[in-house]
This record gives C-alpha cells, sequence and structure tokens, in this order.
C-alpha cells in the first residue's frame, strides 16, 4: 500500500516511554488512532467519534475520510503520524501487505510513532503468524496488541451489530472494551496472539461453503419457476436459516450486489484459511471449492462485487444471466 508523504506528521522523541497511565480507555483521557475508512471502517471510526473520543485517523486516500474530519476527527499523513497523537491505535485495511506497512514499516508505520504503554489493535482480517510478529515486535516498544478481526459486513459496521474476534492479552483486551463495545455485540476473547485471526479463519471457512447453498438454493427456486420472496419466508426461518441467507438472500434476489464485502477480500481469506489448513495437515475440499467459485467470478470482473455476486457465476454455470433471469 503506497501511503502518502510524511509531511504534517507531529515531531516528537521517538524513545519508548512508560509514562502513559494503563488504564481503561475513556473519551476524557484517551485519544484514538484510525487507519482505514473503508466499506466498514468508516462506520466504525464513526463510531467513536460520536462517543465523544478524540481521532486522529489516515487514510489512503485522503478524501474518501473527508466526512469524518468533518466531523472533528484530525488528519495525520503516515501511520506514524497517526501514533504520535494517539494512545490506542485502530486499524481495518485491505490484505496482509497493507497490514505490515501500516504497523511495521520503519520509517512510516505505526510503532515507528508509538510509545510505551500505547495499544495498537489490528481489526483487519490477515495471517495469524503477522499477527503474532505484530506482538513481538510491539511488546519490544512496551506496547501492547491485539488482533481483532470482525464479521458481520457494511450492515454490521454501520449498526455497531460486529463479532469481534480477539487474539492478544487479555488485560489488553478489558482496557480495550469500551471502543470494542462501541463496535460490536459480540465480543469474545479467543486467546493469546493470533487466535482472533484464526477464529475468524473459522468464521469465513462456513461463510465460503454456506454462500455456495445460498446461491445454489436460489439458482434451484428459480428454475423451479417459484418465488423467490416467498421461498425466503418459508426457508429462512427454519433448520435452513442464516445470517447470509437472512441478509443476502433478498440482495441476491434484487440483483444488489454492492459490496458489504468485496469479493476480492473474501478471496485473500480464503487464502489464508487454505495456507494455514496446509500447515496443519488438513484437508478441507469445501472451502477449495468455494476458493475457485469466487475466483472464477473475480476472473469475471466482480472481484469489487459484494461476496452474494457468487449467484452471477452459478447461473452462468446453468447456462443463465441471473440478472436478467433468462435462459440463454
Amino acid at each position: 500500500m503506497v501511503e502518502d508523504s510524511s509531511a504534517g506528521d507531529v515531531s516528537q522523541d521517538d524513545v519508548p516511554r512508560d509514562d502513559v497511565p494503563r488504564e481503561v480507555v475513556t473519551p476524557e483521557k484517551t485519544r484514538i488512532g484510525w487507519i482505514g475508512t473503508g466499506v466498514m471502517g468508516a462506520s466504525m471510526c464513526g463510531h467513536l467519534l460520536a462517543a465523544g473520543y478524540r481521532v486522529t485517523l489516515h487514510t489512503r486516500t485522503r478524501e474518501k475520510a473527508q466526512s469524518l474530519i468533518d466531523r472533528g476527527a484530525q488528519w495525520a499523513a503516515t501511520p506514524r503520524g497517526v501514533a504520535q497523537q494517539s494512545d490506542v491505535v485502530f486499524a481495518i485495511v485491505g490484505f496482509p501487505p497493507d497490514v505490515r506497512h501500516v504497523f511495521l514499516d520503519p520509517d512510516q508505520g505505526v510503532l515507528a510513532g508509538a510509545k510505551a504503554g500505547d495499544v495498537i489493535v489490528d481489526m483487519t482480517t490477515s495471517q495469524p503468524s503477522l499477527a503474532e510478529e505484530i506482538y513481538a515486535r510491539a511488546g519490544e516498544r512496551g506496547v501492547a496488541a491485539l488482533d481483532a478481526p470482525v464479521s458481520g459486513g457494511d450492515r454490521g459496521a454501520r449498526e455497531a451489530a460486529l463479532s469481534i474476534m480477539i487474539g492478544g492479552d487479555e488485560a489488553v483486551v478489558g482496557r480495550v472494551r469500551p471502543c470494542f463495545e462501541l463496535l460490536g455485540k459480540t465480543i469474545v476473547h479467543q486467546g493469546p496472539a493470533g487466535a482472533g485471526q484464526h477464529t475468524k479463519m473459522v468464521n469465513q471457512t462456513l461463510i465460503a461453503s454456506g454462500m455456495i447453498g445460498v446461491c445454489e438454493a436460489l439458482v434451484y427456486g428459480h428454475r423451479a419457476g417459484l418465488d423467490l420472496p416467498t421461498v425466503l419466508r418459508s426457508v429462512a426461518s427454519g433448520a435452513a436459516g442464516s445470517w447470509s441467507l437472512s441478509n443476502l438472500g433478498p440482495r441476491i434476489i434484487d440483483n444488489d450486489f454492492d459490496p458489504g464485502f468485496f469479493v476480492e477480500h473474501f478471496i485473500k481469506d480464503m487464502g489464508i484459511a487454505l495456507a494455514e489448513s496446509r500447515r496443519m495437515g488438513l484437508c478441507m475440499p469445501g472451502l477449495a471449492l468455494a476458493e475457485q467459485l469466487y475466483q472464477s467470478l473475480q476472473a469475471n470482473g466482480h472481484g469489487r462485487d459484494g461476496t452474494q455476486a457468487l449467484a452471477v457465476t452459478l447461473a452462468q454455470l446453468s447456462g443463465f444471466d441471473w440478472r436478467g433471469r433468462r435462459s440463454d
């Protein structure tokens, strides 16, 4: 990820200090840093602003953060600049290389500007091994680190209803919990560094095969001549019900493929899960099939659509255009 130049960063002594109180965060005492204002990040940062926290933020394109700046957030030109003005820094970006740059870049990264006693929180879905590395590197500077990926998509972010899966030290989770409670409804400490990311891989594996089922079922219902909204009234509340069916099923029916979660990011997540599976000696045929189907979807120009666009590829395999609901 290419960041803006460092112009505008606040100059200060980079020597770690141990004079920051290790207290539970509060809007009155805690300065928040935020990096990443994408589909979910903008809403999440907005909740912290609304709660009265002083926020310094950075994103790759400043214009995407303008609405938050208009609400009172301060801009920093680099992640390092964010850290220099913050006690707790959150980031939710795209891919593991982005995470590495944001936190570990020796010149512009968060750790280059953090001081002893600070907390850094990566909410990106990323590699468990990278979470462990960030935790270790942060510890060398007296900085606490959490990996806290989320599930719930754009709607969960807007409604502050995310599920947050946390790896790291329990005491640090307790310090940051008031912020987590502004972002989500299910907040669970899963274990040591990397455990949050491993839990997110469980989540993504469940979603991957589940989305195949949702899309295949709707393709079947269409071909059988059923009224799909009426079908959902019967099946969504029964044993076949799921979050994906209830929340994404109506979008699929309405040809609404706007991203709550990008296809290209889901492919990244499945790749991480498959790599971890191979490392652990696991066979994951369902996950592998889902990745192949989503790779096909991306190859056909849908990488920036939402994951529910899988219906388009599955309909094509059966010889019809889902958007037009017509047979070829």
